[in-house]
């Protein structure tokens, strides 16, 4: 079974993250949950929504999160590639993998 996570993550490049950050607290009057060097993370309903600074970033990029018992049989049932070396795992059970339009998908033990 799959389910919704709790953190969806906007990858900002470098010049734009400052804005960004600025327009989620001060325009859209999100809630700052948590305050890290390359991220922000802002309450967001049941979930974090999270603003991550990447220097070597040229576009926008989403990423969502998913939960499952078995993530490597959710990422079967998903038919989704596996793509590790998109970021460390840090002590997380899962994967990261991409939908067919290229949004990436962390599938976690939840």
């Amino acid at each position: 079974m799959i389910e919704p996570g709790k953190n969806i993550a906007i990858k900002v490049p470098l010049h734009k993250w400052d804005e960004t950050v600025a327009f989620y607290r001060d325009r859209a009057r999100l809630e700052i949950a948590k305050e890290l060097p390359n991220s922000t993370g802002f309450v967001f309903g049941h979930m974090t929504l999270w603003i991550d600074k990447v220097e070597t970033q040229s576009q926008v990029d989403v990423w969502l999160e998913f939960f499952s018992d078995d993530p490597g049989g959710a990422l079967e049932q998903l038919g989704s590639p596996k793509r590790d070396e998109l970021e460390p795992l840090d002590g997380v059970t899962g994967h990261w993998t991409s939908d067919p339009a290229g949004v990436v998908l962390l599938v976690r033990n939840g």
